[in-house]
């Protein structure tokens, strides 16, 4: 079942606004003082708008009188740009062995500044297999290694350590 609350507008319109005496606001954003709803309706009616309450917070509440859906079609666009430029930040992995060549190693670096400047986490992960567990200091090392090749870019946001048979590191990009 879809809930149907979450489509319908929160926002109080016109006849919808029942409180005593409201702070009326005018189009071109000029104080019109304390108006009963009634008289601020008719206004907005005259002028073929209509009466949005913008704070029912305030003391007393505050309405103006706009086109409403001009103004809800702005919201939306505005939420829309808004939604289009954030950038989550996932979490990319680079996998290795504690025995990499050199050049290995270079290339899961560049993977891991590519990562980074592009605004990702880097989780970096160190493979054992076997009795290989045994040398989980030159692991360690690789990882320490690696966070200062990478601190430029990122900062270590979790330092290594074991998690069953790999050891692990996250690295955020600097801010």
């Amino acid at each position: 079942m879809i809930d149907k609350r979450k489509n319908r507008d929160l926002t109080l319109t016109n006849e919808q606004i029942r409180f005593p005496k409201i702070r009326v606001i005018d189009t071109d954003g000029a104080q019109l003082g304390l108006l009963s709803p009634r008289e601020a309706l008719q206004i907005a009616e005259e002028k073929e708008l209509d009466l949005v309450l913008l704070s029912d917070k305030a003391d007393p509440p505050v309405c103006r009188i706009m086109d409403y859906g001009k103004y809800k079609f702005e919201q939306e666009k505005k939420a829309r740009e808004a939604r289009k430029k954030q950038h989550t930040a996932d979490v990319k992995e680079v996998k290795m062995r504690y025995k990499i060549e050199e050049h290995d190693y270079k290339v899961r670096v560049n993977q891991a500044q590519r990562f980074l400047k592009d605004g990702d986490k880097v989780k970096a992960t160190v493979m054992f297999r076997g009795r290989e567990i045994q040398h989980s200091d030159l692991a360690e090392t690789l990882l320490k290694r690696m966070a200062t090749d990478l601190e430029q870019v990122g900062e270590v946001q979790q330092a290594p350590k074991k998690e069953g048979k790999n050891m692990m590191m996250l690295i955020a990009p600097k801010k």
